[in-house]
């Protein structure tokens, strides 16, 4: 089989139209779902890009991995799915970028430029096209065919509504994507890391027009100040994270969001229809998810931050030609995490020790098991004051309260502060989280389910071993 493995950044788990959207317009992912299994509830477990692509690529939880923020390096020695496709007997090829830091332990020196930024390759991974922060080789490209564009994706972005969307940000890669495939044999692992919906929010060419502001409605409103958790309150004071505050600077935001999903829609056609050509669709593997959610306007934000759930409940879509249940919706919460237990299922790969999720192979196949009843993310926020620390810094415990956990079930969603504060949602009562639950019960079993998770999935990857002179022959080569 060969697989593609494609992650589409911010993308949010309602946006599409299979998941129910009713404007956006999406016939490629679609059409996935229907020869798929759709994650009906699927979640990241991390925010921002690099804590959210460390859970989804180790299959281990932050408070595991401890990559907490953009710069915070992936310790070395994880295994993750790049490692795991090279047992299988692949040679898994990038095509964008995995956000990565390289652990400064393994680092060849201080001068070592690895260590200069955070946008690293994924171990484990051979490079088809590395698209760094900056987008260099999509400016190069451009300003070969006559654009006037800067260095620095911002600028060049920005100018997408401007252009045609033939030689979108997006339009580039799936061109170094089919180019790259054409010369291959069966048997392929790609990896196809499209930065789109991820703002800013320009829409390329003419799908910056797609959609009227004046359908796209408008988002949750947040609750009134003195109902508001401080971070919440802090959040929507930072102009990077608040959303407009009028109308239709909101409706333009939200229009020109769908107008990305669009245009990365548009351009995955083209690659299924590459490999349509080459008759591989049906032994194709096809893996389509997100490293986290967008806000949108929702209570306020915008961007990924905090404990609201747009920022974490993602799209997944999984179509493994083999698997006979297709156009299904599994209900049940699915994580981020479970991705590498996935995929070593599918490829006959033994699942790391590290792993804290779990093959979702049953559940795709429609079988009975037992499964969890909550999703669990984090968010870590000390980046806001890592880079400020001064010689007379109080202490690090400061910097290890900021940070929550959050669990998130049927009927309640608990969210647990490093403070020690907190905050339980009754989900029943208002599905929008702006109505807080006053039943102690409820609350004491938010905080009990919290609390079991984190037990349950303390790190364990040399836990079962025991040092012994009976321990030969019995411990697996991947230890």
């Amino acid at each position: 089989m060969n697989v593609l493995f494609i992650t589409l950044d911010q993308f949010r788990g309602d946006a599409y139209g299979a998941a129910g959207h009713p404007l956006v317009k999406t016939p490629t992912l679609d059409r996935i779902a229907r020869e798929g299994v759709r994650l009906g509830r699927h979640y990241s477990q991390a925010a921002p890009c690099s804590p959210g692509r460390a859970a989804l690529y180790t299959g281990t939880y932050q408070m595991n991995n401890r990559v907490v923020a953009n710069g915070s390096p992936l310790a070395d020695g994880f295994e993750n799915v790049a490692t795991v496709a090279r047992l299988a007997g692949y040679d898994p090829t990038l095509f964008g970028y995995t956000d990565q830091g390289i652990d400064p332990r393994v680092a060849q020196g201080a001068d070592d430029p690895r260590l200069d930024n955070y946008d690293g390759i994924l171990p484990g991974f051979s490079v088809g096209c590395y698209m760094q922060e900056s987008q260099g080789p999509w400016v190069q490209w451009l300003r070969e065919k006559g654009y006037d564009v800067e260095s620095g994706w911002h600028p060049a972005a920005l100018g997408e509504p401007d252009r045609p969307s033939e030689v979108s940000l997006t339009a580039f890669l799936t061109g170094r994507f089919t180019t790259w495939l054409s010369r291959q044999d069966t048997g392929w692992f790609a990896h196809l890391s499209y930065l789109r919906p991820h703002p800013p929010y320009a829409a390329a060419g003419t799908f910056s027009s797609m959609y009227d502001p004046a359908d796209v409605g408008l988002p949750i409103r947040p609750v009134d100040r003195e109902f508001r958790h401080p971070l919440h309150d802090l959040s929507m004071s930072f102009e990077a994270s608040a959303a407009p505050t009028d109308e239709a600077s909101m409706r333009y935001m939200r229009a020109q969001y769908f107008g990305m999903i669009s245009e990365v829609d548009s351009q995955l056609a083209n690659v299924v229809s590459a490999i349509e050509e080459r008759g591989e669709w049906n032994d194709t593997i096809v893996i389509v998810t997100s490293d986290h959610g967008e806000q949108l306007g929702d209570h306020g934000l915008k961007e990924k931050l905090a404990f609201f759930p747009q920022s974490y409940n993602i799209l997944g879509l999984w179509r493994d030609p083999r698997n006979e249940r297709r156009g299904v919706a599994i209900d049940k919460f699915t994580e981020n995490v479970d991705v590498l237990a996935t995929l070593c299922d599918a490829l006959g790969v033994d699942i790391p020790a590290q792993t804290d999720g779990r093959s979702l192979g049953p559940l795709l196949r429609g079988e009975e098991t037992s499964w969890r009843t909550c999703a669990h993310y984090e968010w870590d926020w000390r980046f806001f004051f890592i880079g400020s620390r001064a010689e007379n810094w109080p202490n690090d415990r400061f910097l290890s309260l900021q940070n929550l956990a959050v669990s998130v079930g049927d009927d309640t969603a608990y969210v647990q502060f490093g403070d020690g504060s907190f905050k339980c949602f009754d989900l029943a009562t208002d599905p929008t989280w702006r109505t807080e639950s006053k039943d102690p019960s409820q609350i004491l079993r938010g905080a009990q389910e919290l609390l079991v998770w984190r037990q349950e999935h303390l790190r364990r990857d040399q836990t079962d071993l025991l040092l012994s002179p009976k321990r030969k022959g019995r411990w697996p080569i991947s230890v």
